[in-house]
């Protein structure tokens, strides 16, 4: 297992606050794609180190670690998992675990005898369809236990480089702050954020609008006065827009 990543503090970046928030209800799809461009463009300069932030080596490691981080934190993820993984190095290991050896190690996860179902299943099916290989394709991988859409593009993006853009509760309450779409659906979500921008950035995108979400655009009180991209933000003004009071909200990398 590499060693944990150091956190860096998050850069200064300047700061152009609005007054109010922008209305952009005649925004052209020709004017969305631009401004859309010019938001992840100051998040790639604010989150210059995003990345996944599951600890992992190889793909079936990611895979487990993906799925298992349902309804809880990468944090949690990342304390069981190196467990988790000495003991079942490969596909055929996790076919043959004993359960309740499994539950109890994944017991902090929450939902542990779901997941504990999914993963051991979910090495049955590698064994049996796939000689134990994690596969990377987009469609033999939400076929597997426990891996819908989601897991699958962390999956492609992460540990096969193919560009895949990850839908999860962040990414989903973020994209419709920014007005980029009012989609419920992650699916249709997915599709419609991804016209947005050039295949190549999708993997990354997904990491700094995770990232924004985690540290300043929270769901309950965004820090919105020290938001780098509140210029272009119609939801601007959800949270404090006061520099100082807003600076208390950002949380440091974990």
């Amino acid at each position: 297992m590499p060693s944990p990543r150091v956190a860096d503090p998050l850069p200064v970046v300047p700061l152009k606050l609005p007054r109010k928030a922008p209305v952009y209800v005649d925004e052209t799809h020709t004017q969305l794609v631009r401004r859309a461009r010019k938001m992840h463009k100051v998040l790639t300069e604010t989150y210059p180190d995003a990345h996944c932030e599951l600890d992992f080596r190889t793909p079936l490691e990611l895979l487990v670690a993906t799925i298992l981080s349902a309804q809880t934190t990468d944090v949690t993820v990342n304390k069981v998992t190196p467990t988790l993984f000495a003991k079942y190095p490969t596909a055929s290991a996790y076919a043959e675990a004993d359960r309740d050896e499994m539950e109890t190690i994944l017991k902090p996860t929450g939902f542990f005898r779901a997941k504990t179902n999914s993963v051991i299943k979910l090495g049955q099916a590698l064994v049996d369809e796939y000689d134990g290989v994690v596969p990377n394709k987009l469609e033999a991988l939400v076929k597997l236990p426990g891996t819908g859409r989601k897991t699958a593009n962390v999956v492609l993006g992460n540990a096969f480089d193919v560009p895949g853009i990850t839908v999860d509760t962040h990414f989903g309450r973020l994209v419709r702050r920014f007005g980029w779409t009012a989609e419920e659906d992650p699916v249709k979500v997915e599709h419609l954020i991804g016209d947005l921008f050039p295949k190549k950035d999708w993997t990354m995108l997904s990491h700094r609008l995770i990232f924004h979400g985690r540290r300043r655009c929270h769901a309950k009180k965004p820090a919105c006065g020290a938001c780098p991209i509140a210029q272009w933000c119609p939801s601007y003004g959800a949270g404090p827009t006061d520099p100082e009071a807003a600076a208390k909200l950002v949380k440091a990398p974990a």
